[in-house]
Parts: structure tokens; sequence; C-alpha cells
């Protein structure tokens, strides 16, 4: 509550200072941006790479058995649902630009960029050798690349050399999250310097337009995903949608107020096994995977505030675009786990890879506090659902 309060008051006092039209304040403010933007971007490579190579590391040593096999199958299912629900929705609703002043400075890098044929920026994903993407900082082919080392690793058997490698990613990620949490702490400096940097040049009527629709897409896709969605994955299942939600409603509304799935565990877990009934074997064997790699609400979230940073910064949202990007944030939701700040730290970090318009982001970082509440009770419930609907397939082979 107190971050929140801080949030507000440096996005409002920002606001002031840009208001004032005081030339040499809105050069430093311009400058402490420039600086936040170029810590993203730092942050931006490792950040994403050591995620998802560590999430899909450990696969091999969770087990590979049938319930592993469920798991993998309803999250990716779920996962994927829930980004192209909130893709219909932004084409639906199709929130408006920011001002063109506004994202002047992230547009012009983007435009400067070199038309090509959709199979071409397919073969440019494609790395010729692992140095280049790393310097270039290219996301695409960084995602790529950790994927199949994390699944590479998660195949070798069991030895002292995969331990110690596997350890050493760890090592690092904990000293890059030590050193995010330091950046999140200095952050409401540059949410001053953010929100002086767009109310220095924005009407207050078309931002309120724009992030009220974009704040209707995500909410609204992940109330879909939560009413309509998931219960339709439980019918198909046989399984009853009202009993189910009835029965892990404690770990729903704890995970909506303490806006954390792991936090959450210890009480979804119990309620899972106590009064949804699913047995204790396959209750504690799914649900914390689920908390790791199941976030419905963060790849729809990832998703959508993509959409809308690229969509201020010129580029054209094409249908393959959307599809790309779909996929993009169902890796980075799967690769989210431990993250400080977690979608919306890894979304800021893609779009930072790209050199789209972040300061865009400045004045979703308040509004992110109610999103965030509502996506972790969607990813809680996803959790439920799947270890529900395994359970019950799992039951169902083994009575028959």
């Amino acid at each position: 509550m107190k971050k929140t309060i801080l949030w507000i008051g440096a996005l409002v006092l920002g606001a002031i200072i840009g208001l004032l039209g005081l030339n040499w304040l809105n050069g430093l403010m311009d400058f402490l941006a420039t600086v936040y933007t170029r810590l993203f971007q730092l942050l931006a490579v490792p950040t994403i790479v050591l995620a998802v190579i560590t999430t899909f590391a450990t696969f091999g040593s969770k087990g590979s058995g049938r319930i592993f096999g469920r798991t993998v199958i309803y999250t990716l299912l779920t996962t994927v649902a829930a980004a192209v629900v909130g893709a219909l929705l932004y084409v639906t609703v199709a929130p408006s630009n920011l001002p063109v002043d506004v994202i002047s400075l992230g547009d012009s890098a983007i435009a400067e960029a070199p038309q090509q044929s959709y199979y071409t920026h397919i073969l440019s994903v494609i790395p010729n050798n692992i140095v280049k993407p790393i310097l270039e900082g290219n996301v695409l082919s960084l995602l790529l690349l950790a994927f199949v080392v994390g699944i590479g690793l998660s195949k070798l058997p069991d030895s002292e050399n995969k331990a110690v490698v596997v350890k050493g990613l760890l090592g690092l990620q904990d000293l890059l999250f030590l050193l995010i949490r330091g950046l999140i702490w200095t952050l409401p400096l540059g949410i001053v310097a953010f929100s002086a940097q767009l109310s220095e040049q924005i009407s207050a009527g078309m931002v309120a337009d724009s992030i009220g629709k974009y704040v209707i897409v995500v909410l609204g896709g992940n109330v879909l995903q939560f009413f309509v969605v998931l219960p339709l994955f439980l019918l198909a299942r046989k399984l009853n949608p009202i009993r189910v939600l009835s029965r892990m409603m404690p770990a729903v509304l704890m995970a909506l107020f303490t806006k954390s799935s792991a936090a959450t565990l210890p009480v979804t877990m119990e309620t899972a096994e106590q009064r949804l009934g699913v047995k204790s074997n396959i209750a504690r064997f799914v649900l914390p995977i689920c908390t790791t790699i199941n976030m419905n609400g963060c790849a729809a979230f990832i998703l959508v505030t993509s959409l809308f940073v690229m969509q201020n910064g010129g580029t054209p949202l094409t249908w393959s675009t959307v599809l790309l990007w779909i996929l993009i944030s169902v890796v980075s939701a799967i690769g989210n786990a431990g993250v400080p700040m977690g979608c919306y730290f890894l979304t800021l970090s893609l779009m930072s890879g790209i050199n789209a318009p972040v300061a865009v982001l400045g004045i979703i970082l308040p509004i992110y506090t109610i999103i965030d509440m509502v996506e972790t009770a969607v990813n809680v419930w996803s959790d439920s659902c799947v270890c529900a609907m395994t359970d019950h397939d799992l039951t169902d082979r083994n009575e028959g």
C-alpha cells in the first residue's frame, strides 16, 4: 500500500513538473528518463534469458510422467487461450494512440528500421551464431536460444556437471534480481521523470481515452479468462466450474489481496486437497509447477501491453505481428518465475530490447497495482483448474 501511494505521488509530482513549462527542468527530466531507459535496456537481456533458461531447465528434475505431461499441456493451452483472448479484445476495442509528440523519441528509432517481409523477419529471429544476438540485444533470437538451452538442460541426465551449470545460472539470476530490486527501489524517481516527460506535451483527454481503453482490454481479457475460458476448459473435462471455484475461493481471494501466487501456494495446496478433494500426490506435484510456469494473466498483460506500446511507437499491428507476439508473450510468461514485479518488468524489458517507447509504461505503472491483483487471482484460479483437470484425468484412467 505504501509503495502504491509513493508511485501515485511520484506520478502526480512528475505531471506537475511537466506542466510548469520550465526548459531546464524538462531537460533534467528527459535526462533522468533516458538514464532509466538505458538501465532497463541493460537488464533486459539477462532478465529474460536467465528466467526462461532456469525455468525450463527445472523440467527434467521435476519428473516426466503422466502428471507432469498433463500439467504442461493444460498450462500451455490455458496460457495460449489467455493471450489469444487478449489479442482479440485488443483488436475489437482498438485503443487509440497517445499524442505523436509523446512518443517521438521512441518512434524515431522504430521508423528507421528497414521494411522486410514476414519470412525475412522470421529468418532474422533464427541466429547463425551465439554472440551476435547478445551484442545486438535481439530479444526474439535470445528467447529462442534460451528456450532451446533450457529444454536441453532439462533433458541432460543428472550429473555433477549439470548441477554445476544449473547452480551457476541460478546464482547469476539471484545476483540479477538483487540489481533489479535496487533499480525498483529507486523507481519513484524514474516515474517522476517519465510522468514529467509525458505531461509536458500530452492532452489529458486523449490520454484518458487511450489508457482507459487499454485498461478495459487488460481487465476485460482477465475477466473473460476467469469467468468464460477457464470454466469452458473444466466443462470440456466434465467438471462443474461453479463447484471447483466455490471450493477454491479461499485461495483465489488470498491471491487477489496478496498479489503473489507463491505466497498463496500453501493455501492453494491445502484448499485443493481438503476442500476440492484432489489427491495429495497430484496437488503437491502440480500446484508448485503451476505457480512457476502457469501465468495466464501475465501472458495477457504482456501481449496487450506490448501491442499498445508498439502501436504508439509506429509499429503496424499486422496479423503476423500479433501472432508472433502471442508466441512471445506465452514463452515470456512461462519464464516469468521469480522476477520482481513480474509481468510489468518483463514487458518493460521486452519493449526496451526492441527500442519501443517505454515512456508509455510510466503512466501504466500506478494502474498496474490493480491489474496485478486481478492477474494473480486469474493465475491461481488457472492453477486450480489445471490441478482439477489433471486429477480428474488420472483418476478416470486409474478407475478405467
